[in-house]
């Protein structure tokens, strides 16, 4: 069985060892490599690091955020998530938004909400291989205050298991994609257990993966550490489409969703590039 902390840390080993020099948009270099995957077996406990503490309240934040539909820095605030901040303040936007990103293109994408389109085929037809969300909307990319990074996933269901596969045009290794693992494992949860299913496989496929400069010595410590057993996730209601008078979507809220015997290593400082 494949342990995601492991396929985690092969690749940021990989590209601290071997990776080339690259130039990014922040100025700050990068080593890089292109096109890689990882994958975990949900049957060996939820997908978070073990080598550094990963706030997982942080990623429950945003992917509500996301289901939602919600755009707005407000929300993020409330929640304690800032990690937009630097992006809003360089864009010049005014309206307290980050654009159409990640929730506009989720749940009105050109006026089709693709999450309500996702939770059908998986009730009415599960074997279809159209069991998509795409992000990447060229017609307002050029108004997002960052285009996405994890641009789009697939849902496959068979036998009564679910699995998924999510694709990032741009990995930041050592900050961003821990917590890109989590919210696409507890993505897989909340459908799996709001619709039946048992979660399988946890897929990610990776453009462009790199790690800062400014990283090098907070992967090296984190590369040093060992490792605990998985944590185990617990849904009381799962993400799924309620249909009668009304049609609507429901999603988990916070209190729904607690993660049990979460052992860690303590946090590693790190700069956030932007």
């Amino acid at each position: 069985m494949i342990n995601i902390e492991n396929e985690y840390r092969g690749l940021l080993s990989g590209v601290l060892h071997n990776g080339a020099e690259k130039p990014d948009r922040t100025g700050t270099g990068t080593r890089a490599v292109f096109g890689r995957m990882l994958r975990h077996d949900m049957a060996l406990g939820f997908p978070i690091l073990t080598s550094k503490k990963i706030y997982f309240e942080k990623a429950v934040t945003e992917l509500l955020w996301i289901l939602s539909g919600k755009t707005d820095l407000a929300y993020l605030h409330t929640n304690n998530v800032r990690y937009w901040d630097d992006d809003y303040n360089r864009s010049g936007r005014t309206d307290g938004t980050l654009g159409p990103v990640y929730g506009k293109q989720w749940r009105n994408f050109g006026g089709v909400d693709q999450l309500y389109e996702l939770l059908k085929k998986i009730q009415k037809n599960p074997t279809s291989r159209r069991i998509i969300i795409n992000a990447w909307n060229p017609a307002e990319l050029g108004d997002m205050v960052l285009p996405p990074c994890h641009y789009g996933f697939q849902v496959y269901c068979n036998n009564g298991e679910m699995s998924l596969m999510w694709q990032q045009r741009s990995a930041d290794l050592f900050l961003g994609l821990p917590y890109d693992i989590v919210m696409y494992g507890l993505l897989l949860e909340m459908l799996a257990a709001g619709n039946g299913y048992k979660p399988k496989q946890l897929i990610c496929s990776l453009g462009d993966c790199h790690l800062y400069n400014n990283h090098i010595n907070a992967a090296e410590i984190q590369l040093k550490r060992t490792t605990f057993e998985l944590p185990q996730l617990n849904i009381s209601f799962g993400l799924t489409l309620r249909e009668g008078a009304g049609n609507f979507i429901h999603i988990p809220t916070k209190n729904m969703i607690k993660l049990n015997n979460y052992k860690h290593q303590e946090s590693i400082k790190a700069k956030l590039s932007t």
